[in-house]
C-alpha cells in the first residue's frame, strides 16, 4: 500500500516508460481500479502542466484533437476547466447543448454518445443518473471521462483534490511524521456528495490517513463506502464521533461540501438540514494553523466569505488545480 511519504515512487522518466504498458486507462469512469503508477503519473504530469501554463500559457500537443463535452447537469468549474485544458494544449472543443439537441426529442444517451464519437477524440460526460458514464463507455468508440454521474462518482475531482492536498501540504503531510496520520475531515452532505465518495476511495490507496466524517442527520457517508474503504485498507481509521470544533483542532484538511438541494425530493427535508453548519472566521480561529480548507464548489452558506482571505483557504487554488489535472488527463489519455 502506498503512502504520501513513500520514497519508492517511480521517477518521472520511469513513469513515462510504464505508460507504454497500459497504465493509462482507455476510459476514466471511477477511481476504483486506478493503479498507483497512473495516479503518480497524473500528479507528476499536472505539475508539468502548471509549469507550462505559467511559463508559456500552453502548447500544441493536442492540435487537431477534438474534445466533446456533454453536460446533462449544470456545471461551471468542471465544464470550463476541461474546455480551458483542451484549448491550452492546442485542441478544439465541441459542446453538446442538451436544451437544443436531439436529447429534447427523446434521443437515448447511447445514441447521443455514439453520435459524438463520430466527431471527436474523447467525450467528457456529466449526467444525473448513477452509472451513466459506464453506460456511455459501453457504446463509445472514443475515451469517455466521467465528469459526475448523479450521486455516484467524480473521479477527476478526486484526482485534483489529491493533487491539491499534496501541493498544499507536501509529501511530508504538512510537517507530521510518517508515523502520524494525516487527518482529513469531510463535512456536509456526505450521502449525496459524489466528490467525497470518490475522494475517500482514492485516499484508501494511502496508509497514513485518518478520515473524520461530520454531517447533518440523514446525510451520513453511505455505509457501503465506509465498508469499502475499510476493506481496501485496514490501516485507515474512519471516525464519526467528533464535533466540528474538535475536528478542526487536529485536522490537516477540512473538506467542506454543500447541502445538495437538487438531490432532495422533499423541500421540507432540505429546509431541515440547510444552514446546519458554517465555516467562518470564528471557527477558523480554533483550527489547526496548518489546516487547509477545501471545497469542490459551488458554495452556498457553508463557508462564510470572511474565510476567503485566510491563507488556509485553499478552495480557489483547488479550483485552478482542476485545469492542470485535466490537462494532464487529456494529454495522457488522448496520446496513450
Amino acid at each position: 500500500m502506498a503512502t504520501f511519504t513513500n520514497n519508492n515512487i517511480p521517477s518521472p522518466v520511469s513513469l513515462r516508460r510504464l505508460r507504454t504498458f497500459d497504465i493509462v486507462p482507455q476510459h476514466l469512469l471511477s477511481v476504483r481500479g486506478l493503479n498507483m503508477q497512473f495516479i503518480d503519473l497524473v500528479l507528476t504530469t499536472a505539475d508539468e502542466m502548471k509549469n507550462l501554463v505559467h511559463s508559456k500559457g500552453g502548447d500544441d500537443r493536442l492540435k487537431h484533437f477534438v474534445l466533446a463535452t456533454a453536460f446533462y447537469e449544470p456545471s461551471t468549474r468542471t465544464s470550463c476547466s476541461f474546455q480551458a485544458a483542451m484549448l491550452r494544449l492546442g485542441g478544439s472543443v465541441i459542446t453538446l447543448n442538451e436544451e437544443q439537441s436531439s436529447v429534447k426529442k427523446g434521443e437515448s444517451l447511447e445514441d447521443t454518445i455514439q453520435t459524438l464519437s463520430c466527431y471527436c477524440d474523447a467525450v467528457v460526460l456529466r449526467h444525473p443518473v448513477k452509472g451513466s458514464a459506464a453506460q456511455a463507455a459501453h457504446v463509445s468508440t472514443k475515451p469517455v471521462i466521467n465528469a459526475g454521474d448523479g450521486t455516484g462518482e467524480h473521479p477527476t475531482q478526486a484526482l485534483l483534490d489529491l493533487y491539491t492536498i499534496k501541493s498544499e501540504l507536501g509529501g511530508a503531510l504538512g510537517g507530521v511524521n510518517a508515523d502520524s496520520p494525516m487527518v482529513i475531515t469531510l463535512l456536509g452532505d456526505l450521502k449525496n456528495g459524489r466528490t467525497v465518495h470518490s475522494l475517500v476511495v482514492l485516499l484508501s490507496n494511502f496508509d497514513n490517513v485518518k478520515l473524520v466524517y461530520i454531517s447533518p442527520d440523514g446525510l451520513e457517508m453511505p455505509e457501503s463506502i465506509v465498508q469499502e474503504v475499510a476493506q481496501r485498507n485496514t490501516t485507515i481509521k474512519q471516525i464519526t464521533s467528533m464535533t466540528l470544533d474538535e475536528a478542526v483542532k487536529v485536522s490537516h484538511v477540512l473538506y467542506v461540501t454543500r447541502i445538495q438541494r437538487e438531490r432532495f425530493d422533499n423541500q421540507e427535508e432540505y429546509n431541515r438540514v440547510t444552514g446546519s453548519y458554517c465555516v467562518n472566521a470564528e471557527l477558523m480561529a480554533k483550527a489547526n494553523q496548518s489546516m487547509i480548507v477545501m471545497h469542490p464548489l459551488p458554495r452556498l452558506s457553508e463557508i462564510h466569505p470572511d474565510v476567503d482571505l485566510d491563507p488556509r483557504a485553499a478552495y480557489f487554488r483547488q479550483m485552478e488545480n482542476g485545469m492542470y489535472v485535466r490537462m494532464a488527463l487529456l494529454s495522457l489519455m488522448l496520446r496513450r
